[in-house]
C-alpha cells in the first residue's frame, strides 16, 4: 500500500506540472479564456451579477498568473512528497506518516485551485456554465477536484508497520 499511495502520489504531481506547464506553452489560449470568463461574455441566461466583470488586462494576466503558479507549485510540492515518500517507504508507519507532508499540503492546494478558484470563484460568481468553454472548463474543474481530494484521503489513511499490508 505504501508504494500504491507513493504512485498515486507521483501521478497526482505529473497531473498539476501538466497542466500549469500545458498552460504555458499555449498563453494566450490560457489568457483568452480567462480573458472571457471574468468579463462574463456570453451570459444570456443569468445576465445580472451579484458584482463586476473584470475587463483590465493586468489583472487578466495577475489571475492566469496565479492559477499557473498554483498548478506548478501544487505540482512541485506533491513530487517533493512523492520523494519523500520513495525514500521512507520501508521506515516505521510514523515516519511515512511524516513524508506525506509536502504531497497533503500540495493536494489540498490543487483542490483550493480547482474547487475554490474555478468552481465557486469561476462558477459561482463568474457564471462559468452558461458559455460552452466555461463549462467545460467548470466540469473539468470538479473531476480535478474530486480526483485531488480522493488521493488526499488515500493518501492519509492510517499506514501499518507491516510492509506487505
Amino acid at each position: 500500500m505504501r508504494f500504491l499511495k507513493t504512485l498515486l502520489i507521483a501521478f497526482a504531481s505529473m497531473f498539476c506540472l501538466l497542466y500549469g506547464l500545458q498552460n504555458l506553452m499555449n498563453l494566450g489560449a490560457s489568457f483568452s479564456f480567462v480573458q472571457q470568463t471574468l468579463s462574463m461574455q456570453g451570459h444570456e441566461l443569468y445576465p445580472q451579477s451579484i458584482g463586476p466583470a473584470i475587463t483590465s488586462e493586468t489583472l487578466v494576466w495577475v489571475v492566469l498568473s496565479v492559477i499557473i503558479i498554483l498548478e506548478l507549485l501544487a505540482g512541485f510540492l506533491i513530487l517533493r512528497g512523492a520523494y519523500d515518500m520513495l525514500k521512507a517507504l520501508r521506515d516505521t508507519a510514523a515516519e511515512f506518516h511524516k513524508a506525506k507532508h509536502f504531497a497533503a499540503i500540495g493536494l489540498s492546494l490543487a483542490i483550493v485551485l480547482w474547487f475554490g478558484l474555478f468552481s465557486a470563484l469561476g462558477g459561482a460568481y463568474f457564471q462559468m456554465w452558461q458559455t460552452q468553454s466555461g463549462n467545460t472548463a467548470l466540469e473539468g474543474a470538479f473531476w480535478y477536484s474530486i480526483q485531488m481530494a480522493a488521493i488526499l484521503l488515500i493518501l492519509l489513511q492510517k499506514d501499518s508497520e507491516d510492509l506487505i499490508d
